[in-house]
């Protein structure tokens, strides 16, 4: 048994669990979506949503599941979710959020759970509330799911590079696919496709009703360089903002400049810096 102030939370929570969430509207967005879509019992989520305080105070949350992310984790919360790795083993893909936050964890739960396949410990989050100035490409439209086939490639390369492993390597892929439709289907896939060919791509990952995510930005590597990313993310912008969701976000690795200088161009701006424990 815990012998620490974390206690595993449940729908009788809901509102102690958004008041923390209210608080990190851009930071906490995937676990508010999470927990938005498929509540926070542990049997109906797939996932944990533990949280820290007094009694039936809520001042953080750490969301365990796929991934790992602590939401509003001080030092003192960081210490109290430590303890959940001493308690069972590692079922996550990544610890990601606050890099204050996750950097912490890790140094505690990496006695527990052994070596990282990859640390980025400098992620500036981003976020825009306006228009880009760049014009958006007006070639840049919501794929449609007739055409996953034709984006799955780009996907797949996007997620390789970026994460550095296949989503497709030992299964037969069904599984990232269905990711891929999900999203199309959603509405929240945009790419620019000419003669069968993903030029640009771009996802909105999470959408809550304080922000839009995007994640999954490319541009094939033989068409770099021509602008196709900055008219490409101006327009994602503008189909986000027209939803009315009043901030679009993103975070990008601190070393990734060519990406950093199209989101600056785009109008976003830093407000928090993340980090990621990849497994």
């Amino acid at each position: 048994m815990l012998t620490t102030p974390v206690r595993l939370l449940g729908d009788a929570d809901r509102r102690a669990i958004q008041t923390v969430l209210d608080r990190e509207p851009i930071a906490g967005a995937q676990v508010a979506e999470m927990v938005a879509e498929g509540g926070v019992d542990w049997w109906r989520s797939g996932a944990r949503l533990f949280g820290y305080g007094d009694g039936r105070e809520v001042r953080a949350l750490c969301w365990v599941g796929t991934n790992m992310i602590p939401v509003g984790a001080g030092p003192a919360a960081v210490a109290a979710f430590s303890t959940l790795g001493g308690v069972e083993r590692r079922r996550c893909s990544s610890i990601v959020g606050p890099a204050d936050a996750v950097l912490a964890l890790w140094t505690r739960l990496r006695h527990w759970w052994g070596p990282a396949r990859e640390v980025r410990p400098d992620q500036p989050l981003m976020v825009t509330d306006r228009p880009s100035v760049p014009p958006p490409d007006p070639a840049v439209r919501l794929v449609t799911v007739d055409e996953v086939d034709t984006l799955l490639p780009a996907a797949i390369a996007m997620y390789t590079t970026e994460v550095g492993v296949s989503p497709v390597t030992g299964s037969n892929g069904q599984p990232y696919r269905r990711r891929v439709e999900e999203l199309i289907r959603a509405r929240r896939t945009y790419a620019r496709i000419e003669r069968g060919e993903v030029l640009f791509k771009a996802d909105l990952a999470v959408v809550t009703p304080r922000t839009a995510q995007i994640q999954g930005v490319w541009v094939p590597p033989h068409w770099r360089g021509r602008g196709l990313a900055t008219a490409g993310l101006s327009a994602v912008v503008a189909g986000a903002l027209a939803r009315g969701i009043p901030t679009v976000s993103l975070y990008v690795n601190a070393h990734n400049t060519a990406a950093r200088r199209v989101y600056d161009r785009c109008g976003f701006r830093q407000v928090d810096r993340f980090a990621t424990v990849l497994f």
